[in-house]
């Protein structure tokens, strides 16, 4: 009897063990459930779910897996229209991508599977340029984006691209020449490059090992390398120069194919002379690049778009936060809460010119508009200079990729720079101009000291474009996130005044805007902070684009109730604030799928400690290393507590929120007078150390 127990004991064991491995992991099916809702055309997917369900237990169509995790994705010929959702990076165990011969449309996504090796997009009518983001896919090894509406140059972005064998991008609209570092494609075999529109000659391709190339009808000139006639090639349709072509350059490999040249001890030794020749002359040309680039920065501004710049400069200006007194920025920031909150300008303005040169033409139809607002301060900018401040929207100025479309980095002659947010065209279907127009007049009106300030807009040949201030600092999601302890400077201090500035700007869009603003998409890579680590709360007043996209798509940060577009109130832009102030004092992600089950929902895990003193300790952020005030921080998490309950008419109105942090602030600014005599010892272990902070 016992022993038929042991056995039947064993039978369950196993069975539910196999029920609980073919569950699917949960970032997997959030990320499916946010590309079935990004779908406009889904007839096929009938088994797919919009919310929840089990991708790998209940077989969805074109789902393939291994044990929980999602790794083949088979979407082809299934008639899908729409865009593929912003969670794809999410889906971090596929390896097989196809979604080709379908009706996508817009551009494709910036993040895509991440370890995928095999991705085919082609035959739908995705547009802009190939996402920079493909550079970081070290594994991939064949990628297919042929037959679309690619348009734009290709940037150096195949650096890394070691193991891809085979790349198509064929009949799109690519212009200029071939990068430079296709030459680093040391597996590509083959290559599609046919009915295109780049120019320059295809010499990078003599150190690839590709041997089967296609480059008909292009503006390619120069000549057809011998080297590459003995391949498998087709290079019609071209502005080929006539007579023989050239030698190869030294360094080439020339055995690709029947037509090898032979081998020998004399051909050895003329590679190796020409090799030394080429180094040397290379050293010569590379000296006088660096002195015509010295005298270049001497005579003209800096107009470097690379991300870099902005990197160093970020760590430059961080200097100015160290050192600093905690007694006196909490009197500042106390003295700041007493000035009542700026009212919306009344700035009669009509469009101006774009302050960058060449300006030619405007949009007729939001001039109109701002002929009859009393409010609008935004500035029309021409497509023509934003392409030229953007690189053409080059994906090196792409600072990030938000829930409605990108963000780019523009930078004019004059100096200046700001951040244009490009709306992806599929939002606009089925709407009429006169949508874009009340959204610009709405957001200009918009005027507070901690929100992002719309300066500009675009709309011209099917382009809608909104254009913000530039913050170098980048965004709160970035400190807390992406920084290194040495860049990283917020401080306790830093980080109440954050909140309470995100506070008020929330207060300033539910409680002083008429009609009110619920902001739909609160986020801390929606709070950008300024050269004093001030917030800036921006993707403000956008909620008729986050209506089209299904739901809020920041993920971690959606109330419960909040499970169609309809039921969001004001209620759960206080709870999505109640997860910002939660990243502040832990530190940690609102999602993370690299810690235990228990531990991957920030607001789950962190909820039930809130009022426990001792275990709130351990959730502090230990990149504090200490240096906060204990009742400061259980006050703060007070706060958080009521922001984030489950049923949303229990959460305070977001006036009552920012009235509790303006007393956590009285009270902490006297409490720390207390203990001003024991901060001796800990400045001098943050000076020994290399975190900057406010202190």
């Amino acid at each position: 009897m016992f022993h038929n127990l042991l056995v039947l004991w064993g039978v369950l064991f196993g069975f539910c063990t196999v029920c609980v491995y073919s569950k699917t992991n949960t970032q997997d099916v959030t990320a499916l459930n946010v590309m079935y809702n990004s779908l406009t055309s889904k007839s096929k997917l009938s088994d797919w779910k919009s919310s929840g369900g089990d991708p790998c237990g209940d077989s969805w169509k074109g789902i393939k897996c291994k044990g929980s995790a999602v790794t083949e994705i088979n979407l082809s010929d299934l008639d899908l229209s729409g865009t593929m959702g912003y969670q794809l990076a999410s889906l971090s165990s596929v390896t097989s991508f196809d979604l080709s011969n379908n009706k996508f449309s817009g551009d494709i996504p910036y993040q895509l599977p991440p370890n995928a090796k095999y991705i085919d997009l082609s035959n739908n009518g995705f547009t802009n340029t190939v996402p920079y983001s493909v550079s970081q896919m070290s594994d991939l090894e064949t990628l297919n984006l042929g037959n679309n509406k690619l348009n734009g140059q290709l940037t150096d972005m195949f650096n890394k691209l070691t193991k891809l064998k085979k790349l198509d991008l064929s009949h799109n609209s690519l212009t200029g020449n071939l990068p430079q570092s296709f030459a680093k494609l040391s597996s590509l075999k083959t290559l599609y490059l046919q009915n295109n529109q780049f120019t320059g000659t295809i010499n990078v391709l003599l150190y690839t090992p590709v041997n089967d190339l296609n480059v008909e009808n292009n503006k390619f000139t120069g000549w057809v390398p011998n080297d590459l006639k003995s391949i498998k090639i087709k290079y019609g349709g071209n502005n080929w120069s006539s007579g023989p072509s050239p030698p190869s350059p030294p360094g080439v490999n020339h055995n690709r194919g029947s037509g090898s040249s032979s081998s020998g001890g004399g051909r050895k030794s003329s590679v190796t002379m020409g090799l030394t020749i080429a180094a040397i002359a290379f050293a010569v040309l590379f000296l006088l690049g660096v002195i015509i680039f010295l005298f270049s920065r001497k005579k003209r501004p800096n107009n470097s778009h690379l991300l870099d710049d902005d990197r160093l400069d970020r760590h430059k200006s961080f200097s100015m936060f160290s050192s600093r007194d905690l007694t006196k920025d909490m009197h500042s920031d106390y003295d700041g809460l007493k000035s009542s909150d700026p009212a919306a300008v009344i700035d009669i303005k009509p469009v101006q010119k774009s302050p960058s040169s060449g300006f030619k033409s405007i949009s007729g139809r939001l001039q109109s508009f701002a002929r009859r607002s009393t409010s609008v301060k935004a500035v029309s900018y021409a497509l023509a200079d934003l392409q030229i401040a953007t690189g053409n929207f080059a994906p090196a100025r792409l600072l990030g990729q938000g829930t409605i479309g990108r963000v780019y980095k523009a930078k004019f002659e004059s100096g200046k720079i700001l951040a244009v947010k490009k709306i992806d065209s599929s939002l606009f279907q089925g709407t009429s101009p006169q949508d874009f127009s009340d959204i610009v007049v709405s957001i200009s009106k918009i005027r507070h000291a901690n929100v992002a300030e719309l300066v500009g807009y675009c709309a011209e040949h099917g382009h809608n474009m909104l254009i913000y201030e530039y913050f170098r600092n980048g965004s709160l999601n970035e400190f807390l996130h992406q920084s290194d302890d040495y860049s990283n400077p917020l401080t306790w201090n830093t980080r109440v005044k954050i909140a309470m500035g995100t506070a008020r700007a929330i207060e300033h869009l539910h409680e002083v805007c008429s009609p009110p603003v619920i902001h739909k998409n609160i986020k801390s890579s929606n709070i950008f902070l300024d050269l004093e680590l001030n917030p800036r709360l921006s993707d403000y007043g956008l909620a008729t684009f986050h209506q089209r996209t299904s739901q809020n798509l920041g993920m971690g940060y959606n109330a419960p109730e909040c499970t169609k577009p309809s039921a969001y109130t004001m209620k759960s832009d206080v709870y999505s604030f109640g997860v910002v102030m939660l990243e502040l004092l832990t530190g940690e992600k609102p999602v993370d799928s690299s810690k235990p089950p228990a531990q991957q929902s920030l607001v789950r895990w962190a909820t039930p400690q809130l009022h426990d003193l001792d275990k709130l300790s351990q959730m502090v952020d230990p990149g504090l290393r200490g240096l906060y005030d204990p009742k400061s921080v259980s006050r703060f998490a007070d706060i958080i507590a009521l922001c984030v309950q489950l049923e949303p008419e229990f959460r305070p109105p977001i006036s009552e929120v920012v009235q509790q942090l303006v007393r956590l602030v009285q009270r902490s600014t006297v409490d720390f007078s207390r203990h001003s005599s024991n901060m001796s010892s800990y400045r001098e272990d943050l000076q020994s150390s290399r975190r900057l902070t406010d202190f």
